[in-house]
């Protein structure tokens, strides 16, 4: 398999230059024998394209969340688009935590290399996907040719910008282009990920109250509790979130609305441990026991009716499932913040803080996108600047009387994501197809 140089137009919409022309069945000018001859030639139906085959590169810098969305992106080109891929991760540990057992060769189907220093450096796969700028290794990039497809996958934003930067090439030398390629939210950027099956199972299961009794008491609910917040009876809150955000100002916020509730803490509950990324929690020391449901980490008792509960590592199948069960999901980074959509349940984004708050920018422009109810604006402002004051009173707004609102408009943007934008790996695909020869 061979693939051809990306065209420089400069534009989302670039192409790769025309294939050459297939060779006809008879050379020109020949003729065959037998009651064929003096026909034209008919030429070969030409056979089922190869599927591509790819390297996606991986640096851990946000614990599990860069690696989560490359797992994700591994998974999605090799299991429903048929391509061979192989990973290439520097933190192994941390992979482990989603893929656990997960050893250098064989995982689920995709060959898994551990990125150090000293690895050594096979030839190139047709398509190249370096992560997030993470930068493949200087003898790697030496072997890479006009035939390769390179791409910088880059981070989510709802930003308006995204859409005249995505797909556009950065000549890197040799005649070959590194293809910077952006997730968003509309339909001129790469989209997002989503697996083929994902909302027909999120369906089927927020309509089996059975189901997700059991499995809430499968990752650590009490029967009685997972039950109640299967019907509707109790509040679920999944947390997981950077430290600095204002936990305990919202939990006495939600103490005063009366309403029973429970929060499934990412980590140990306290907001040091939200760091934790993905929604789980992280491997306790030996020997340290569990905290007590009802308490956090530092043994503070639960807050009029809110209580509060520390998870145990759930793999993604798992965090999706626990999205789906949420009242209201708090979700922070990219990939969780991603998988909150899908769930179509209202949500808090804890966007990760950058200086000078460039951050919030980046915050009004998925909230302008989405289009909540303004005290729900007003809660993300709030829960991302630590403005306690200002959370105590958007909250019962938000859980108040708007809150059908937000609950509807959560469907209908998740709706609108599934219909009117891209699914990012297809979308990636899709790009290369036109730049790959078999």
């Amino acid at each position: 398999m061979s693939a051809r140089s990306p065209a420089g137009t400069g534009s989302a919409q670039a192409t790769g230059h025309p294939p050459a022309p297939g060779a006809p069945a008879t050379a020109p000018g020949t003729c065959a024998s037998g009651p064929t001859a003096g026909r034209s030639p008919i030429p070969e139906r030409p056979g089922p394209r190869a599927a591509p085959s790819a390297d996606i590169f991986c640096r851990v810098v946000d614990n599990y969340g860069d690696i989560g969305v490359c797992w994700r992106l591994a998974r999605r080109l090799a299991h429903d688009e048929g391509w061979t891929v192989r990973l290439w991760v520097d933190d192994l540990a941390s992979f482990a935590r989603l893929a656990p057992g997960a050893a250098p060769g064989d995982v689920d189907g995709i060959e898994l290399i551990h990125w150090t220093a000293h690895a050594p450096v096979p030839i190139p796969h047709d398509v190249v996907i370096e992560a997030f700028a993470c930068d493949p290794p200087a003898a790697y990039r030496a072997q890479l040719t006009p035939r390769h497809v390179w791409f910088n996958l880059e981070y989510l934003s709802a930003e308006s910008w995204v859409e005249g930067c995505h797909a556009l090439p950065s000549p890197q030398g040799g005649g070959v282009d590194k293809i910077f390629f952006f997730p968003g939210f509309t339909a001129r950027t790469g989209g997002l990920l989503r697996e083929p099956d994902l909302l027909a199972r999120r369906d089927a299961f927020q309509q089996d109250g059975a189901a997700r009794a059991a499995f809430l008491q499968r990752i650590g609910f009490a029967a009685e509790d997972a039950r109640a917040i299967a019907a509707g009876q109790l509040d679920l809150y999944p947390v997981f979130c950077y430290p600095g955000a204002p936990l305990d100002a919202w939990r006495d916020a939600i103490a005063t609305l009366g309403r029973p509730a429970m929060l499934a803490l990412a980590g140990t509950g306290t907001p040091a441990a939200c760091a934790t990324p993905h929604g789980v929690a992280p491997a306790r020391p030996p020997g340290e026991p569990a905290p007590a449901e009802g308490t956090d980490a530092d043994g503070r008792r639960d807050t009029a009716g809110v209580r509060a509960l520390a998870l145990p590592f759930l793999p993604h199948a798992d965090f999706d499932r626990l999205l789906w069960c949420g009242t209201l999901n708090i979700v922070r980074g990219e990939d969780s913040f991603v998988r909150a959509q899908w769930a179509a349940r209202p949500m808090l984004w804890h966007i990760y803080p950058q200086d000078e708050d460039a951050h919030l920018e980046k915050l009004a422009a998925w909230l302008a996108r989405v289009a909540p109810p303004a005290s729900v604006t007003d809660l993300h402002v709030a829960w991302n600047t630590g403005d306690a004051a200002t959370l105590a009173r958007a909250w019962p707004a938000a859980r108040g009387t708007d809150w059908s609102d937000w609950s509807a408009r959560m469907a209908d943007w998740s709706r609108h994501l599934a219909h009117d934008v891209p699914e990012l790996a297809r979308a990636l695909a899709d790009f290369t197809r036109d730049r790959v020869e078999c």
